[in-house]
């Protein structure tokens, strides 16, 4: 294996290449601030804060979840794929666990540090989601993959309450209803950003049941095995392209929000192959591969969707 250095090592143990995925939900949730309070001057400062502190959570969930695979075993019995198995960095000794638990600890603090800002300055129901993603990244290997609820709890915590989170911290009124606060279209354009991210983690679950077994979780494609579990990646990514065809349709979003669909070929296929060779790890690759050009591209293509409807 080629030698890497630090920063290089620090970089996969942050899985540096997912954390677009928090950038792209960021720009959902910005973008729809900017389309219903047109007048509202748009603080970039807050922006970033919100940007910073959801790129943090992300981070704070990788390290957490590296750190109890170290512990469980999990790292050792694995085999690394680009898409799952983790990084590896803890057992060859790039890194060492008391740095990674500083390092976790730290942007976890971090991410509830911008949380309680926006609940003072924004509204309450910052906190209510700060509580949600704290949950989450403490408790997703320890309880919540262990119980079947890992990957909803990462689809609400690390895609629709994103983009609710984002929204909220840059329109907020300490005296707005909740459902007065956050539009219908806001609210039902977030749920396809958080099934696509369940779908994300469900699909990468596949190369590690046996590790992930040994280690003692027991999450859906545990508990399934691979061919429900790939019939269920599939209903999730046919409720999502729904969702994006149906809100312009019925009037509720605008019909840019057909780019959303432009990804739909690619999911149809990685679906395919899943149903098909789920079992397979070699042969789900590009299942795989494709299943992160979904996600990112659709989140990204809601966003500029959105963008594009500002005067």
């Amino acid at each position: 294996m080629k030698d890497i250095g630090k920063f290089q090592a620090w970089l996969a143990q942050t899985r540096a290449n997912f954390l677009l995925l928090a950038v792209f939900l960021v720009a959902i949730g910005l973008a729809y601030s900017a389309k219903y309070y047109p007048g509202q001057d748009f603080s970039w400062l807050n922006a970033i804060l919100i940007l910073a502190g959801t790129v943090s959570a992300h981070i704070s969930v990788n390290l957490f979840n590296e750190l109890s695979d170290y512990y469980t075993k999990i790292d050792f019995l694995t085999k690394r794929t680009p898409f799952s198995g983790g990084s590896g960095m803890l057992i060859q000794g790039k890194t060492k666990p008391r740095q990674v638990k500083a390092a976790a600890i730290g942007t976890l603090l971090f991410t509830a540090g911008t949380g309680a800002y926006f609940t003072f300055t924004a509204h309450w129901s910052i906190a209510v989601i700060s509580i949600i993603g704290a949950f989450t990244i403490v408790f997703y290997t320890s309880i919540l993959a262990k119980v079947l609820l890992g990957e909803l709890f990462a689809g609400l915590a690390l895609g629709t309450l994103v983009v609710i989170g984002s929204f909220i911290a840059m329109t907020g009124t300490a005296g707005a209803g909740l459902f007065q606060l956050v539009p219908l279209e806001v609210w039902l354009v977030s749920i396809p950003p958080g099934i696509l991210t369940s779908l994300l983690l469900l699909l990468n679950e596949f190369p590690d049941v046996e590790a992930d077994r040994e280690g003692g979780r027991n999450h859906l494609v545990i508990k399934f095995g691979k061919k429900i579990s790939a019939g269920l990646y599939t209903a999730g990514m046919v409720i999502t392209f729904l969702i994006l065809l149906l809100l312009p349709l019925l009037g509720i979003a605008s019909y840019w929000l057909f780019l959303a669909l432009i990804p739909l070929p690619v999911a149809f296929k990685a679906s395919q192959i899943a149903l098909k060779q789920g079992e397979d790890t070699e042969k789900l690759m590009p299942a795989m591969g494709m299943n992160v050009m979904v996600v990112l591209g659709t989140d990204l293509l809601i966003a500029v969707a959105v963008l594009l409807q500002l005067q």
